[in-house]
């Protein structure tokens, strides 16, 4: 019988050679719902402002087991007992922590499996890869599901300083050359320490922490919520919710098997068996394909989307500090129907709120630890200089219209 090499070593271009000597975490790279976050975007439709980012969450994935990794020497370098099984399984979690991510990532979350959100697609994964490997994976369930009594393991795969975050603000900084989301992560990790089983950074670090923030703050206004890229990102949503509509009806959409059963089922309560494994098989290729296809379809309105998407020819799009009136959209929305001689022109126009809190201070907020040993809140730090700003949500109004009709406004 063939041996296979469970001692891997990946390259990453971002933060350097991940090794992986685990063979139960190798097994799981392996299988073929993991192996199908290759065919995942990270960041959606960035690509169309960033050419870069056209990153998979696969690559992240393994980026996030090397933080990981670094995260174990450290806590144990201070004395944090960790177990083999401890370190096993949190790496398993943070491994698997957006294997419930479907095509283009957060884009169509709430479109092909509408109500489901990914995180809850993740556990169902998760359970069934735990009886294929004789419930081992339990604890890194008990871990993500934040179950398990020793909650820093949890808070380094969720918190407000998870090293989830840690991994995407660095990568996605890399892969569109936005240079604000560069942090410094193995800084901030080497801060971290646990007290009371709760996750904590040394008070030195807490400019470091401050950066980090911003550099958040930043890369949402400057790539995730770019207006061209949540443009695109909403037509793509549009399109998808016109395909669905139009195959209810009966009519001729071409795409995939496994695109197609997504369209026509639309009770998804409770994900079975089924669900999964089609949804296992569903990446971002089938939507591009369908897309190109969609461009010559009989459908107007599904047509017009889809050439738009691909092709990159894109309404104008705004980011607008207060929303456009429902009249003016209105009116927009009456010459829309007149140019593209479409019954709905709410397809073409959006009109959306975007938000964003840096950081909140009343949902687990970040712990500094004093040299004294006691542990404060960061917002009550006296030397913190951008925490008491950082708190206060920042709200815009994202609009996006047809270019021809874009006089109305």
């Amino acid at each position: 019988m063939e041996k296979i090499n469970k001692r891997k070593i990946f390259n990453d271009p971002v933060l350097g050679f991940v090794s992986i000597s685990d063979e139960l975490l190798f097994d799981i790279i392996e299988h073929p719902y993991f192996q199908r976050l290759r065919r995942i975007s990270q960041t959606g439709l960035s690509h169309y402002v960033y050419p870069g980012a056209t990153h998979s969450r696969f690559l992240h994935a393994l980026g996030c087991i090397n933080l990981m990794q670094i995260t174990h020497k450290v806590l144990k370098s201070k004395g944090v007992a960790i177990s083999k099984e401890e370190e096993r399984a949190s790496l398993i979690a943070i491994l698997l922590h957006d294997i419930g991510h479907g095509p283009f990532s957060h884009a169509l979350e709430s479109t092909l499996l509408e109500g489901i959100h990914h995180e809850n697609l993740s556990v169902t994964f998760m359970n069934i890869l735990n009886e294929e490997f004789n419930n081992e994976l339990t604890l890194a369930i008990d871990i993500f599901l934040n179950k398990y009594p020793r909650k820093f393991f949890h808070q380094l795969i969720s918190s407000q300083i998870d090293l989830d975050r840690l991994d995407y603000l660095k990568r996605d900084s890399f892969f569109t050359g936005v240079s604000e989301g560069n942090v410094n992560s193995e800084r901030i990790i080497t801060m971290m320490n646990v007290v009371d089983d709760e996750l904590v950074v040394d008070s030195k670090g807490i400019y470091s922490i401050e950066k980090y923030l911003t550099s958040r703050m930043f890369m949402y206004w400057q790539v995730y919520f770019h207006k061209t890229s949540v443009t695109a990102e909403t037509y793509l949503i549009e399109a998808l919710k016109r395909a669905k509509q139009l195959v209810k009806k009966g009519k001729n959409v071409p795409s995939s098997d496994v695109l197609k059963y997504f369209f026509e089922k639309s009770d998804f309560v409770e994900i079975n068996k089924k669900d999964l494994d089609k949804f296992a098989q569903l990446d971002d290729s089938d939507v591009v394909s369908a897309l190109k296809l969609w461009q010559a379809n009989e459908d107007k309105t599904l047509s017009l989307l889809s050439q738009f998407i691909i092709q990159r020819k894109l309404p104008t799009s705004l980011i607008i500090s207060e929303p456009v009136s429902n009249e003016k959209l209105e009116l927009i929305e009456t010459a829309v129907k007149k140019l593209y001689s479409v019954k709905d022109a709410g397809y073409f126009v959006h009109q959306k709120e975007l938000s964003v809190l840096a950081y909140n201070d009343t949902q687990d907020p970040i712990r500094l630890l004093l040299k004294n040993g006691k542990v404060l809140e960061l917002q009550k730090a006296d030397n913190q200089v951008l925490v008491k700003d950082l708190r206060k949500k920042i709200t815009r109004f994202h609009l996006c219209i047809p270019r021809e009709v874009y006089d109305i406004k």
